[in-house]
């Protein structure tokens, strides 16, 4: 059996990240005419033009496009075999990591997580971006180091995940709301004017199904994409907002939450394996864990 050219895979990863042969070759330090040579050879070991002309520049083939994370995550894989383990200088350490996580999330946890990586690594940077929908992508392409979220089916079956904490659904609306006196059930729940939350626009969700199963229904009166806009409507209403609590503890400051009886969830951590062994993400990964665990019994 002829072993394939390993080094043939890193060339097709430029060839695939800057879909240019010159912009490859200056990526590799080669020789535009090299680069075109690799072209040529990788396009018939593979049985496929990867690039095609499209006007003055080159498009990917239908085959490129769906080999090109797979061949992104080799070649990093590879890399990272490779390079020398260091000892982690978090004094020294200097990078920035994109944590993807629902609205709330980066208000009730950010400032202990920011505190303390200024405290333990002052050159490291922290962006937080939204997460709009459960698409796996962003942690396999990079664009995204961690992610936070419950864990379901749509999560993509290769991807690390370790619970963070506990959380329950409450209803929450404003201060001086009548719902804040007396005894709440879950008719006088059912009985009130609600905000939906949906990022997919749906009517009704898991509340309501739990609500059917005691003979109730609640009123919807207006649907929202985010938990920080239902609480806005519900802090300037008389309309019921349902959140997880601890998710969104600091949004609802000035506001009366009270509990319901359902289910808790698990809001879990996740990453993409080829960060495994990564020491500063696995530094980061401890550092999200610590936070959101601290006073976990606490709100």
């Amino acid at each position: 059996m002829v072993m394939p050219d390993l080094n043939l895979l890193i060339a097709l990863d430029a060839l695939l990240a800057e879909e240019s042969v010159a912009r490859a070759a200056k990526r590799l330090r080669l020789s535009p005419s090299a680069m075109s040579r690799t072209l040529a050879r990788l396009r018939e070991v593979m049985g496929d033009p990867l690039l095609v002309r499209a006007g003055r520049g080159l498009v990917p083939s239908p085959r490129a496009l769906a080999l090109k994370a797979e061949v992104r995550d080799i070649v990093h894989t590879a890399e990272t075999i490779l390079r020398p383990l260091e000892a982690l200088d978090l004094g020294h350490l200097t990078r920035s990591f994109t944590l993807r996580a629902r609205e709330g999330f980066a208000e009730t946890f950010g400032p202990a997580l920011i505190a303390r990586i200024d405290a333990e690594a002052p050159g490291v940077r922290l962006r937080f971006v939204p997460k709009l929908d459960k698409d796996s992508s962003p942690l396999r392409d990079g664009s995204v180091d961690l992610e936070t979220g419950i864990l379901d089916g749509s999560i993509g079956p290769e991807i690390r995940a370790q619970a963070l904490f506990q959380d329950r659904f409450v209803g929450v609306v404003r201060a001086q709301h009548p719902l804040g006196e007396g005894v709440m059930t879950a008719a006088r729940y059912a009985a009130g004017r609600h905000i939906a939350v949906s990022r997919r626009g749906l009517a009704k969700g898991g509340i309501d199904a739990i609500l059917a199963r005691l003979g109730l229904e609640r009123a919807i009166k207006i649907s929202v994409g985010s938990f920080s806009a239902a609480l806005a409507l519900a802090r300037a209403s008389d309309l019921i907002a349902t959140v997880p609590a601890r998710h969104t503890a600091a949004l609802q400051a000035g506001m009366y939450p009270f509990p319901l009886d359902v289910p808790e969830i698990t809001i879990s951590l996740l990453w993409h394996p080829r960060h495994e062994a990564d020491p500063g993400h696995r530094w980061l990964r401890g550092c999200v864990r610590e936070v959101c665990g601290a006073g976990a019994n606490g709100q």
